[in-house]
């Protein structure tokens, strides 16, 4: 992200489950950014009240809940956004994909309605940072499974809609690593925040 006075960023924790490694690194990041006067707004999912399934498809405008409803428009006014999730089944977790269908779909609807559905960029000048945590090796993840989550979030949806650049951090043997080594993890992620990277 190119350097600013101030950034207004958005950090999202897509883990299904409260109290977790995840939140702790979205915590960090909030903390760190905040201690450099940057606005940050925190979403941990697990902690939101909404449906994350899209019942009506592309078809018919589902109404956001009020935490959505916050969390589109923090999305739509912020600078750089944050996600972290845990890498399951080697995907993003489905509460996340759910929470990214639910608050994308009035402005694909509305694409829709202007003819333009095919036209998915609806986003300039925003910048993001991914940061996923899984059992496995992250080189393994990268080398010899082609981090295809990763890729997928990263170029079809993030690109799609125009967000980029899109940088990533991998934290990967997290069931078998040490609290020193998560306590590093999180000063990295905070001095991440600080710098609003």
């Amino acid at each position: 992200m190119k350097s600013r006075t101030m950034a207004n960023i958005m950090i999202v924790v897509g883990h299904a489950q409260r109290d977790t490694f995840c939140e702790a690194l979205g915590h960090a990041y909030q903390r760190g950014a905040q201690s450099a006067g940057h606005a940050a707004a925190l979403f941990v999912l697990s902690r939101m009240n909404f449906d994350p399934i899209l019942r009506g498809g592309y078809r018919e405008l589902q109404p956001l809940e009020p935490e959505l409803e916050a969390a589109r428009a923090a999305l739509w006014q912020c600078d750089h956004v944050v996600i972290i999730f845990p890498l399951w089944l080697g995907d993003m977790p489905a509460i996340f994909k759910g929470f990214l269908e639910r608050i994308m779909q009035p402005a694909l609807l509305e694409r829709q309605a202007r003819g333009g559905g095919g036209r998915w960029r609806i986003f300039e000048k925003k910048s993001a940072r991914i940061v996923i945590t899984m059992g496995m090796p992250g080189f393994i993840y990268r080398w010899w499974f082609g981090a295809h989550g990763l890729k997928l979030l990263k170029r079809f949806i993030l690109h799609s809609i125009g967000i980029k650049p899109v940088r990533t951090t991998i934290y990967g043997g997290i069931a078998k690593t040490s609290a020193e080594r998560r306590q590093r993890w999180l000063a990295e992620i905070e001095s991440l925040g600080r710098a609003a990277g």
